[in-house]
């Protein structure tokens, strides 16, 4: 049988683990700028460190891993007769695999209080995964890098997240919008439409506003209980385009006062807004479906492409609060590494240097100069210059085929001559030109080489 891969993942030729690591690249040196560290959290965590993080849907997406060995012995056999796998899913599995990186962040705080500084400034480069139906753009195995800090409720670290956004994207040539919002505002909208206790149904309909339409959050908030007067409400609270409306319609509700203000005091730190294409926006529609979030939240849209959010995150002061470590507040954001790459690649931003990396490939035309063009290589290569030897002293014609289909941009040929004189012939493989030069001249042409 014809081996697969699971839905929602994929291989990665060499050329695209070049192009991704040119991402993640430019990602982590804005974070390293910034004063982010990096840390790594396991593949898999506990479950009852998973679930309840992410809302009703969150949960019903997450990968589960059966207990080892097994994993029938001790399940519940009435949930398994009853054919209740919800029920049954407690007693077979403890773990799975992780949904996002800010809730194993949150965890590892809480276990690692005592070793670090607060505030604590993080960057993580790892994977996650959601068993979500693949689509473009969207995969049930992807890439998460995420920046948080934890340990101060000071709006200056949203200031500079949305900075960082802002530089990351104006690094990679992408024009993009960064979103703002803030769930107490969406709290106030709650509240004033008389649905307090429907805030998580309401926000859930709304995160999905993109995707289904106006029309498909109206069913959506009606099919979860929420009255036809109060959607009315929402939707005209909604329409709100500046924080001076929005204050209006919110005028004397708390929650609503203190998010507009904290929107206020986001916008003052970044005025002016000085960025290189990319735009800042207050969007009273955004609202970031994780239940965690509790003050600002971001998201960002790319402006020439139909393609679902690119990053978002948002504040989430009491995350570290169910792991037994109340009043710890952070924020952070995530850059989705997945889109940002179908992105670029389709709009052809990834630079040249972005592909292959060998510079040179040696070529020999017998057993005896193929071992001198080995002792060649060797210091070529000690000279930090990316190169390699055709394995064998085959026809050249077969030798130059490789370094094409490799990209390779110059070839050095090495026969009799070049082992008496020392001059290496060396052929441009793009100009389809070629010269002689020794050791050391070839050295220093090949490290000022930019292709």
């Amino acid at each position: 049988m014809k081996p697969s891969i699971p839905k929602g993942t994929r291989d990665f030729s060499p050329e695209q683990v070049y192009k991704r690591n040119y991402l993640f690249d430019a990602i982590k040196s804005v974070f390293i700028k910034y004063g982010y560290q990096p840390i790594e959290t396991p593949v898999m965590e506990n479950l009852s460190t998973l679930t309840g993080k992410y809302g009703e849907e969150g949960d019903r997406l997450l990968f589960k891993v059966l207990n080892n060995g097994d994993y029938l012995a001790e399940a519940d056999t009435s949930a398994l007769d009853a054919r209740d796998s919800r029920r049954l899913t407690a007693s077979i599995s403890k773990r799975g695999l992780r949904y996002d990186l800010t809730v194993p962040f949150a965890r590892f705080v809480v276990m690692h209080l005592n070793e670090i500084p607060m505030p604590f400034k993080r960057y993580q480069i790892q994977p996650v995964w959601r068993g979500d139906r693949p689509a473009k753009g969207r995969y049930q195995e992807f890439f998460q890098c995420d920046a948080d800090v934890v340990g101060s409720e000071s709006l200056v670290y949203e200031a500079e997240l949305v900075q960082i956004y802002d530089e990351v994207f104006a690094r990679l040539g992408l024009p993009v919008t960064i979103k703002v919002n803030n769930r107490k505002v969406l709290a106030a909208i709650a509240e004033v439409a008389g649905i307090p206790d429907q805030l998580t149904s309401m926000t859930v309909a709304i995160d999905k506003l993109d995707k289904i339409g106006q029309e498909g959050v109206r069913k959506e908030m009606a099919e979860r209980g929420i009255p036809e007067s109060a959607v009315a409400k929402i939707e005209q609270i909604l329409e709100a385009k500046t924080l001076e409306t929005l204050e209006v319609l919110l005028a004397g509700n708390a929650s609503g006062e203190k998010g507009i203000a904290e929107l206020r005091t986001l916008f003052a730190y970044l005025d002016p807004w000085a960025s290189s294409g990319n735009s800042l926006e207050f969007d009273p529609t955004l609202a970031r479906g994780l239940n965690y979030y509790t003050g600002c939240i971001f998201e960002v849209q790319g402006k020439a492409v139909q393609m679902g959010s690119l990053g978002g995150g948002g504040r989430y002061d009491n995350l570290t609060g169910v792991f037994g470590l109340p009043d710890v507040p952070g924020v952070g954001i995530s850059f989705g590494a997945e889109r940002i790459y179908d992105v670029m690649e389709e709009q052809g931003l990834f630079p040249s240097e972005a592909s292959d990396q060998l510079k040179l490939l040696f070529a020999a035309f017998d057993e005896q100069t193929h071992q001198f063009a080995f002792r060649l290589l060797t210091e070529v290569r000690k000279a930090g210059i990316c190169a390699e030897i055709y394995p064998d002293p085959v026809k050249l014609k077969k030798q130059l085929k490789y370094a094409n289909d490799r990209s390779v941009p110059f070839v050095a040929l090495i026969g009799d001559s070049e082992m008496q004189t020392g001059q290496i012939a060396l052929k441009d493989m793009v100009q389809g030109t070629q010269e002689s030069l020794t050791l050391d001249a070839l050295i220093e042409k090949m490290k000022s080489q930019t292709r």
